[in-house]
């Protein structure tokens, strides 16, 4: 059975760090092997010049990760990062952020995903990050 985004939205607000909720982050859809999660735009998370911060684009990133490994596995598991990468393309301005994370291998104990983050206006890529995540249990 598939996870609905309200019940990945219930897994987001009861397993995350209070900055985290602040960025604002909500699930759009999830799939057996996707997550895709909207960071809305604001200038508390924009650097000088406007551009969103790599910092809140990391951190979606890897958010969007947990959201796709608990829908593959249907339900919350405990998890840590053990490796995140990523690649800035361009800056977001004045625009929601779209990342869609797409597990690549899920085993027992590890987990692999490719993330883009893109203009949510424009569609424009912005940001490729992979991260490799352990299970806990």
């Amino acid at each position: 059975m598939t996870m609905t985004p309200a019940e990945a939205g219930k897994i987001l607000s009861a397993n995350f760090a209070p900055w985290v909720l602040d960025l604002g982050l909500s699930v759009e859809a999830v799939g057996e092997d996707r997550a895709v999660l909207r960071l809305p735009w604001s200038q508390r998370l924009a650097r000088e010049g406007g551009g969103m911060s790599g910092q809140a684009l990391m951190a979606a990133a890897d958010t969007a990760t947990v959201i796709a490994v608990s829908a593959a596995r249907g339900g919350f598991v405990p998890m840590t990062t053990v490796q995140q990468s990523t690649s800035f393309q361009r800056a977001v301005t004045d625009s929601d952020v779209r990342i869609e994370a797409v597990l690549t291998k899920l085993g027992r104990r590890m987990a692999f995903a490719d993330i883009t983050l893109t203009d949510a206006d424009s569609g424009a890529l912005a940001a490729r990050a992979s991260t490799v995540y352990a299970i806990l249990s």
